[in-house]
């Protein structure tokens, strides 16, 4: 007869399946059989997908799929997050520089119209490798020093690689190259609009949510107002908003002086702004409303004045809850800020409807790619800020 005792032995000597190992071996597999690299014989042609041992010599296709087979076997068979880490980060590498090596061997030296770049292999491997590096550093409980080291050292590899020259015969490097100019400076305005937009919620709507938390008559209809712009889809608030700043520019003396018209950045920041009240205001008044009463009532007894208990007390208190709402703002405005192409309010935008309208695919991956990995990075670099600031607080 089978005791308890028995079964938990049994069940301790039965290895368990790594759910999430299985799915980024399934990843890498798939990976494998798709094309690695697209073939075209010019920017807008249609494209010829080439797997990796067609689009690379032997010896280098043999040592990229060498490295993704092992990230596979890792993902399934082994739990030790070094390895994981190890694995992951070796498939990136394998996988840029083959995508790398790739453009070299296949452009031909006589067609500088062809164009070579990285197919749905390389993509849907690039996202099985992020994901065994990310659930390795899980894995780790990596602290927010360690997440910003890990963030620092992946951004010094891209710009790396960039910078060596690697990836010069792929497509998406040609159309840069093509647009250096002009990509910089819609980089500066995709910044100015997302950075800008968000200092100015800070600056109003901070004051806003602690007036909401301090006056509770006026906090539900604030709220209610700031949900209602929330639930306007982007394009539409674009668009209410150039009737009214047209109407400034042309009336009022200074205004289009000074940058405001019914087209292009004015709309795109006031719309970007007016976006990110809510998060702000609501995540104040949370924040604020977190704190312990507790701990205010000894504020109080001690003599502190209502203002010096909301700086002194409150508000420190408050600021994990407080940078959330910073973090929740930056992140939907930088996505958010490539929709104001569409009214000439530049950033990356640009590029992304552009290609959109050529069907051109390496045109739009210059628009999107740089807005998702500065989202990316500004949510680590918050997330870090969030957790640090929290320490002690609890």
């Amino acid at each position: 007869m089978t005791t308890l005792a028995d079964a938990a032995t049994d069940g301790a000597a039965t290895p368990r399946i790594d759910r999430l190992g299985v799915v980024i071996a399934i990843l890498m597999a798939v990976a494998l059989a798709l094309p690695f690299v697209t073939f075209r014989a010019t920017r807008i042609a249609a494209g010829n997908g080439l797997r990796l041992f067609d689009a690379l010599p032997p010896t280098a296709a043999a040592a990229v799929g060498a490295v993704l087979i092992a990230a596979l076997v890792t993902a399934v068979a082994n739990r030790r997050p070094s390895l994981r880490l190890a694995l992951g980060a070796l498939a990136l590498v394998a996988l840029a520089l083959g995508a790398g090596a790739a453009g070299t061997h296949l452009t031909p030296a006589d067609s500088p119209y062809a164009r070579i770049a990285p197919g749905s292999g390389f993509w849907v491997g690039l996202f099985a490798g992020a994901i065994l590096m990310t659930d390795a550093m899980v894995r780790l409980k990596l602290g927010p020093v360690g997440r910003l080291i890990a963030l620092a050292v992946t951004v010094a590899l891209v710009a790396g690689l960039l910078a060596s020259g690697a990836w010069s015969h792929l497509s998406l490097i040609a159309e840069y190259r093509s647009r250096a100019d002009v990509f910089w400076r819609e980089a500066i305005n995709h910044v100015i609009l997302a950075g800008g937009s968000l200092a100015a919620a800070v600056v109003i709507g901070l004051p806003l949510g602690v007036v909401a938390y301090q006056l509770r008559a006026i906090r539900d209809p604030l709220i209610n107002v700031l949900n209602i712009i929330q639930t306007i889809p982007s394009m539409a608030l674009f668009g209410i908003l150039i009737a009214p700043l047209g109407w400034v520019a042309a009336n009022v003396p200074g205004a289009h002086a000074i940058g405001i018209r019914g087209i292009g950045t004015a709309p795109a920041f006031l719309a970007l702004f007016l976006y990110s009240l809510l998060p702000m205001v609501a995540n104040t008044v949370v924040g604020l409303n977190g704190v312990s009463r507790a701990v205010v009532d000894a504020a109080r007894g001690m003599g502190l004045t209502v203002f010096q208990r909301l700086l002194q007390v409150e508000m420190p208190l408050a600021l994990p809850v407080v940078l959330t709402g910073i973090r929740i703002v930056l992140v939907q405005n930088i996505g958010l800020a490539t929709v104001a192409a569409l009214i000439g309010g530049g950033g990356f935008g640009v590029f992304l409807f552009q290609g959109l309208g050529q069907t051109a695919t390496d045109l739009i991956l210059l628009g999107a790619l740089p807005p998702v990995a500065l989202a990316f990075a500004a949510a680590v670099v918050l997330d870090a800020a969030i957790e640090i600031s929290g320490r002690g607080k609890a």
